[in-house]
């Protein structure tokens, strides 16, 4: 009996040293590697800053700043350009080898939400009619930096241009009736529509639902019942808002405020110790011979800022500049150029910034067919092209509208 007890215990002793030889192999597995942690998604864009209000240090000339957005599958250039507070010429401009129908999802657009201030007295109401756009500087309170608010406008067509001068606003008025000058009625009659005497309040009104009356006769700056007409030569001498910008001025303009209108198409400006330049196209119907004449030209307007700051100016980079503008305000001593102030702008999300006028979703843009149409009306037997283009007209203008 006991041999056998003898037998069995190197057997299970063997069996033992197996089991926990098998145990230990397990605890010593290496486990698998756990999967590779997914890759940083890309920091979210910064929201867009709002380019309509401005607060000015003492001797600021640039306002705002370049902005970059990505476009969406259903936007347009109008889309984005409302969305942004800025005009079609200016953004088509800034974007010229852009699609404005079809800009392609994923696509760059480029913002041009800087500004300089035009060469003319901040005070009242400046509109420089090259640019496109309307500043309006209210009574700085003690104390407090001056403050400029900005707007894309619509101004008067070939043939029927926005005067240059000094006016003042004599009235306002909320829901206005139209009465439409002879001339315009004229002129609608000779490409086959006929237009009543009175057009009053309502969506087919084209003044929209605010205007300001100025002191030149049958001249105003009113809101479009055409949102997309704005940034373009549309009307017959008046000055033309968004609906919302127009309703912001309407609350805070008084009666009396002066009205300046210049045409600078290069406009020279300080920021920063900085000197810029923005250049815009010149008006079809500007006499000046920018061509041949434009260091005298801009000299003019330059002599004073240049003494006050000891600067030169490099004509070379001027001249290659006002060659093909973009409509971005540039340094002159920027050796990138424009090519450097668009790679150096935020990229921002493609949303309404938060503090501008407009809602995001009244008075949509229209489509392009819309557009077309529009056009169509604006330069009466020319072909649409979508664009701005203009053929010329020989009509003197004799009213605005």
């Amino acid at each position: 009996m006991k041999r056998a007890t003898v037998r069995i215990a190197p057997a299970l002793l063997g069996t033992l040293l197996l089991g926990g030889c098998s145990l230990l192999a397990q605890l010593h597995r290496t486990h698998p590697a756990p999967p590779p942690a997914p890759p940083p998604s890309p920091p979210a864009e910064p929201p867009p800053s709002a380019n309509q209000r401005f607060e000015l240090a003492p001797g600021q000339d640039v306002v705002g700043q370049v902005q970059v957005v990505t476009a969406s599958k259903d936007d347009t250039l109008t889309d984005i350009a409302r969305r942004f507070n800025v005009g079609y010429e200016e953004i088509v401009r800034a974007n010229p080898k852009v699609d404005p129908w079809l800009p392609g999802e994923g696509r760059e657009i480029v913002v041009p939400s800087v500004f300089v201030l035009p060469d003319a007295p901040r005070t009242g109401i400046v509109i420089n009619i090259a640019a496109m756009r309307i500043f309006y500087y209210p009574p700085a309170k003690r104390g407090e930096r001056p403050v400029v608010f900005t707007h894309p406008i619509g101004i008067g067509k070939v043939g029927w241009r926005t005067p240059e001068g000094v006016t003042k606003i004599v009235r306002r008025q909320k829901d206005p009736t139209w009465r439409v000058p002879v001339s315009v009625r004229k002129e609608h009659h000779e490409n086959g529509e006929d237009l009543e005497p009175v057009i009053g309040p309502g969506p087919d009104n084209p003044l929209g639902r605010y205007a300001f009356y100025l002191q030149w006769p049958s001249y105003l700056i009113h809101g479009t019942n055409k949102p997309a007409g704005v940034g373009l030569r549309s009307s017959h001498g008046c000055i033309r808002l968004y609906p919302e910008d127009i309703a912001q001025f309407f609350e805070m303009v008084p009666l009396g405020t002066q009205v300046r209108v210049v045409n600078q198409p290069f406009v020279f400006g300080w920021r920063d110790g900085r000197l810029y330049l923005q250049p815009y196209d010149v008006l079809e119907d500007d006499a000046r011979d920018w061509k041949k004449a434009q260091k005298k030209l801009l000299t003019a307007s330059l002599t004073a800022r240049l003494q006050q700051h000891h600067a030169q100016v490099d004509w070379d980079r001027v001249s290659a500049l006002t060659r093909d503008p973009l409509g971005l305000a540039v340094p002159l001593d920027s050796e990138g150029g424009v090519l450097q102030v668009i790679a150096e702008a935020p990229r921002v999300q493609n949303v309404v910034a938060e503090g501008s006028s407009w809602d995001g979703k009244s008075d949509l843009p229209m489509d392009e067919a819309s557009f077309k149409q529009m056009i169509s009306e604006i330069e009466p037997g020319s072909a649409p092209e979508g664009s701005a283009g203009a053929k010329p007209r020989t009509a003197v203008p004799k009213h605005g509208g």
